[in-house]
């Protein structure tokens, strides 16, 4: 004999969890089941922003996301980042804001964040099955039949909140799209996105691996710059991490799988154009005492790094003093510094991606309430869509809208006699 539900929410992740807290919330008679494939919820809650959880961001708009921006524009302006810091309020959560304009816990403990969600599921009376893995929806009359690993569930109302296929050790697997396409979506081409890229193994990178600094990354495709981004930058033992990194490789990602013929450039000096690099350059040529090329550098630039960058163009030119370069040196000095090309052969994938680029289009949902536009009584909410957002929390407040939308909404369309 199949389980029933009013709402059935598949996925327990934060899209999920606040969607089952806001239609609870909306209306206490519904029985509301959320279904998950792994043994324990939330674990990608628990290592995200280093295992405290960037919550949200003190300023969000549509212009931090990838995406059908319109639509997202819509979609924030419903449940923005002031809502969601009230929200945690009232679930017992302060927040603290950080100069980078990231919000966390004040604990800094990411295990506050989601004992507040499953503690308030608990209160509300909402169900969480964990190790049910769906593996089939049909909509059958009016009511939908979810196939999954311990039975049968019949539900009024679905929403999808499986996530994407970012961190699959967590449990994104990214299982969630084919039920979508079961169902009439679209799923358009996925791409790891937030995620560290490999570079060459003959580069220069490892040498410098756990230094960070400030830098430009420019994105070019066929010769055409598409994304430019300023930013801080780390090094590491495989290639190049950091903020300005993964916000810059989503565009190398896509571009490179689909074919094209894209770059990346480095420019160490993020403040300061080509021309002005040379005629600082020449300024410090024509003072007295004899700086070298290494000591000028290290005045702007971590030492290491320095030392690095002066010396792939000519080996030793670190003790070169500035008033002995000649013109075709500081030239290609100058292009090393602002202009590097960096040699990516890839992203360390989907294990190490913090979200998913792609998915169901968000011209296929109404933007007031994360509703199917083409299956009646089915949503479709969080990384399950085609948005992806900025390092910063974006992705958090992303799940923490489109749960609420999803969530109050399916709560209270239900009909009166159900």
């Amino acid at each position: 004999m199949p389980q029933h539900a009013d709402i059935a929410i598949i996925g327990a992740g934060a899209a999920g969890l606040a969607a089952g807290i806001f239609a609870a919330e909306t209306n206490p008679n519904l029985r509301i089941i959320l279904l998950d494939s792994a043994k324990s919820i939330g674990a990608k809650i628990l290592v995200s922003g280093g295992g405290r959880c960037n919550v949200t961001n003190q300023r969000v708009t549509a212009s931090d996301f990838h995406g059908n921006r319109k639509v997202i524009d819509r979609i924030l302006r419903r449940f923005d980042e002031q809502a969601t810091v009230r929200w945690f309020d009232s679930l017992g959560v302060l927040l603290q804001t950080e100069v980078t304009g990231k919000l966390f816990p004040v604990s800094n403990k990411a295990r506050t964040i989601l004992d507040s969600l499953l503690q308030r599921c608990e209160a509300l009376g909402v169900s969480l099955l964990t190790q049910h893995h769906v593996r089939d929806i049909t909509r059958e009359g009016d009511e939908f039949s979810i196939q999954h690993s311990r039975g049968t569930l019949r539900a009024k109302r679905v929403i999808l909140a499986t996530g994407g296929q970012s961190l699959p050790k967590t449990g994104s697997d990214g299982s969630g799209w084919a039920l979508a396409q079961q169902l009439g979506h679209l799923v358009q081409p996925t791409y790891p996105a937030l995620v560290p890229l490999l570079l060459d193994p003959s580069f220069f990178h490892a040498t410098l691996s756990g230094i960070s600094h400030d830098v430009m990354l420019t994105t070019t495709i066929a010769g055409k710059t598409i994304d430019r981004r300023t930013g801080s930058l780390l090094w590491t033992h495989f290639g190049i991490s950091g903020p300005v990194v993964l916000d810059a490789s989503r565009f190398w990602v896509r571009a490179a799988a689909q074919g094209e013929d894209v770059h990346l450039h480095l420019n160490c000096f993020p403040q300061i154009s080509s021309q002005d690099m040379e005629k600082w350059l020449l300024q410090a040529a024509s003072l007295p005492g004899r700086k070298t090329i290494l000591t000028l550098l290290a005045e702007r630039l971590p030492t290491r790094v320095a030392t690095t960058l002066a010396n792939v163009q000519k080996p030793g030119l670190t003790h070169t003093p500035v008033n002995l370069l000649s013109k075709e040196t500081r030239r290609h000095l100058v292009h090393t510094l602002t202009n590097l090309p960096l040699p990516v052969i890839g992203s360390r994938g989907w294990n190490f991606a913090e979200v998913t680029s792609g998915g169901v289009p968000l011209e296929e949902v109404y933007a007031q309430s994360m509703g199917s536009r083409l299956v009646p009584g089915l949503y479709v909410i969080g990384e399950m869509l085609e948005c992806d957002g900025l390092i910063g929390g974006f992705n958090f407040q992303w799940a923490w809208a489109t749960g609420y939308l999803a969530g109050s909404h399916a709560a209270v369309q239900f009909p009166s006699s159900d």
